[in-house]
């Protein structure tokens, strides 16, 4: 184990943007059956609320915490929505053009994607799926204003709140997250497949159950083993290792490598596989 290092290459991570929005209608029995490409999404904002604290006093200090519930909510943006979405917005179709505010508003799923990048791939690097449940949109205020000089496109804004559903194992939940750059690929790609859907299926929303179930098992644990060093010749010898990507300064490297200078090799999981808890992972070599 080396000391600690900061704004390596290749580590320097962020997340940006926000796409592949697809909204889910539940049927009769609950399930998100059908879903919709929903174009024009320019903001998500999550707003996770409760977690609470409420301090108990005992013994003349404080005895312990308390904390609330804890829920989520967001904010969608978008220039448009789909037609199904009407419905979850307080609005019925009795006649195709007629609609009719101020009806009940339907619950629903979403789906989105945000993008993570780092200093070498730019936002190619990955991305995270963000699965939302039960969700329930409250009415919003729609500004309507003329055409002028500088026209813009009305912005919609909707603040949505949700219930959670059980997760067997976990506290319910209204949230997962699934990291493109930590899952194995296939699983990914079979969640995907349900997501936006296939020929001859329709999209939908898997329960958090079922998608916990498709990556459970899916990573592999394999332990990274430290590189050798010949001190005569100056050279790392990386270890060949399925699932471990062995990298000097945020360049990836195999076989025999001479330095000349002193060097710290970092050992990454790849795609599908994870290092135990406690493991060593970069190594430091004086050259000599």
């Amino acid at each position: 184990m080396t000391t600690l290092t900061w704004d390596q290459v290749g580590e320097r991570l962020y997340e940006t943007g926000v796409d592949h929005a697809v909204l889910y209608i539940p049927d009769s029995g609950g399930a998100y059956a059908d879903g919709y490409a929903w174009n024009g999404i320019t903001a998500i904002t999550e707003s996770p609320s409760g977690a609470e604290p409420t301090p108990v006093y005992a013994d003349n200090i404080k005895y312990l915490n308390l904390v609330s519930v804890e829920e989520f909510g967001a904010t969608v943006e978008a220039f448009t929505y789909p037609d199904e979405f009407g419905q979850c917005d307080g609005t019925s179709e009795p006649e195709t053009g007629v609609l009719i505010g101020q009806q009940n508003r339907k619950t629903f799923g979403l789906s989105y994607r945000t993008l993570i990048g780092n200093d070498v791939d730019q936002t190619s690097y990955g991305y995270k799926l963000h699965l939302i449940y039960g969700a329930l949109a409250a009415p919003s205020e729609k500004a309507r204003s003329t055409v002028n000089e500088t026209p813009e496109a009305t912005p919609f804004s909707w603040a949505i709140t949700t219930t959670a559903v059980e997760l067997v194992g976990f506290k319910p939940t209204a949230e997962l997250t699934i990291d493109s750059t930590k899952v194995d690929s296939s699983s990914l790609n079979d969640l995907e497949d349900l997501l936006y859907g296939t020929v001859g299926t329709n999209a939908s929303l898997p329960l958090p159950s079922t998608v916990v179930a498709l990556f459970s098992g899916t990573v592999i644990e394999v332990f990274p083993t430290a590189p050798t060093y010949d001190v005569a010749t100056d050279t790392i010898t990386i270890p060949s290792i399925v699932g471990v990507i062995y990298k000097i300064s945020g360049e990836v490297v195999t076989g025999a490598v001479v330095i000349t200078e002193d060097t710290v090799v970092t050992a990454v999981a790849d795609s599908g596989y994870k290092f135990p808890a406690v493991s060593d992972s970069d190594w430091y070599f004086e050259f000599t």
